[in-house]
């Protein structure tokens, strides 16, 4: 178990957006975290009242939008037009290129968000978008699949060999992670707290906190469990 906690991360306050990066991005350089296996970037963002990002391109990239609070107006180059919100599950697949904008439509509330890269395995294919929204209840207690690379699994497609689940958990519950064969597990506790549990070993993970587990002896033993609430996001990779 390596543990990444909150305050290590890099942070940048803009004034209209105050970010925290969980890895290497933008001018923030650490060579000793770069990513994490295909998990690339998780940037947590607070995007102030009527502001956000022009528009901007990627490429080859699969990013996803985690919206906790607040919203966010998406544009971009394949015609799409949406607003992200708690409980929505956003992806763009960038293939071989898209441009597109985000802001937040409010004019009195902050946004608060997780922006997560994934880098695909394929590259250059068409770009793609894809929005769905999580039936009521599907994060409380449970890990609910957000998206996959596998197109059976019936939930966002990206263009890697990885699942991204999610969770809420209310006070005094234990949640199981159960990965088989050679797979890797990254935890990033995006509010409340939790403690997980692998391999013998315990530690408690607070709100921006994250774990990276690698042996699958430990992923198979390996439980969240909650004094109070958390909302936790999970990274099955490759």
């Amino acid at each position: 178990m390596r543990i990444r906690k909150a305050q290590e991360r890099g942070h940048v306050n803009h004034g209209w957006l105050n970010t925290f990066h969980t890895f290497s991005f933008a001018s923030y350089h650490d060579p000793k975290h770069m990513g994490f296996r295909a998990l690339r970037v998780i940037n947590e963002d607070t995007v102030g009242p009527g502001q956000g990002f022009g528009t901007h391109p990627h490429n080859n990239m699969e990013i996803m939008t985690y919206v906790m609070s607040g919203a966010l107006e998406h544009k971009d180059s394949m015609g799409n037009g949406s607003i992200i919100r708690p409980g929505d599950v956003q992806v763009m697949s960038a293939g071989s290129g898209v441009t597109h904008s985000e802001f937040n439509p409010s004019g009195d509330e902050p946004t608060h968000l997780l922006q997560i890269w994934i880098q695909p395995n394929v590259v250059n294919g068409p770009p793609n978008y894809q929005q769905r929204r999580l039936p009521s209840g599907a994060l409380e207690n449970r890990w609910a699949l957000l998206a996959s690379g596998d197109p059976s699994d019936n939930v966002a497609l990206i263009r890697q060999d990885a699942r991204i689940h999610a969770t809420k958990l209310s006070s005094g519950s234990t949640l199981p992670l159960k990965v088989n064969g050679p797979r890797a597990a990254w935890l990033h506790v995006a509010q409340g707290n939790a403690e997980l549990s692998a391999g013998g070993v315990s530690t408690e993970l607070n709100a921006g906190d994250a774990a990276a587990l690698e042996e699958p002896m430990e992923l198979l033993g390996a439980a969240l469990t909650t004094r109070s609430t958390a909302e936790v996001l999970w990274f099955d990779l490759p």
